[in-house]
């Protein structure tokens, strides 16, 4: 009666794993296609129903070990193959379940290195903007000051446009150099 109601447990193992095997593969591919917090969060859930599952097969693989060694007296030696073979079922699902938590494992590490690189991404554009602005930013800021008598250009003809041409020439010359080191 043990025996039947240790290897009725141990099969019911299996449709939670199958169920958990599918939940996996779709949560890998929409891993790699939504970057979202909800599917950071789905990871988390999923390899932590993994290791509650791990919990609970531990202290049952450790009772059945020892069925399956015989070393109880109430187990007659001709029974313990039986118990050996749901010892095998449940050191199987056992082995499963640590290569589920490895997998979701290595999914949260490539999740969180997708989120990294377009956090990355987002720097690198707003860097570029930065540059590519600071010497608009420069020549506006020195022709924004009141230096009425000391500058020169003011009083010339054609102190605005040195001014617009100046800052459109350092402007390009920014994004050229940027371009000749393969920003963007």
């Amino acid at each position: 009666m043990a025996h039947n109601l240790l290897d009725a447990i141990v099969d019911n193992y299996k449709p939670a794993l199958d169920e958990l095997s599918i939940e996996i593969a779709e949560l890998e591919q929409q891993s790699l296609q939504d970057h979202s917090t909800a599917t950071l969060n789905k990871i988390l859930q999923i390899k932590k129903e993994v290791l509650h599952l791990r919990q609970i097969i531990g202290p049952q693989r450790e009772v059945l070990a020892r069925f399956a060694r015989g070393e109880f007296k109430l187990i007659r030696p001709h029974l313990v193959p039986y118990y050996r073979n749901v010892y095998d079922a449940l050191y199987h699902i056992s082995e499963l379940a640590q290569n589920y938590t490895d997998s979701l494992t290595g999914i949260l590490q490539v999740h969180l290195s997708m989120s990294s690189n377009r956090t990355g991404e987002v720097v690198k554009a707003l860097t570029l903007i930065t540059i590519l602005s600071t010497p608009a930013t420069i020549v506006a800021s020195w022709y924004g000051m009141n230096f009425q008598k000391d500058m020169h250009e003011i009083n010339w003809q054609h102190g605005y446009a040195f001014a617009f041409a100046l800052t459109a020439l350092t402007t390009i010359i920014t994004y050229w150099y940027l371009k000749k080191r393969k920003w963007f």
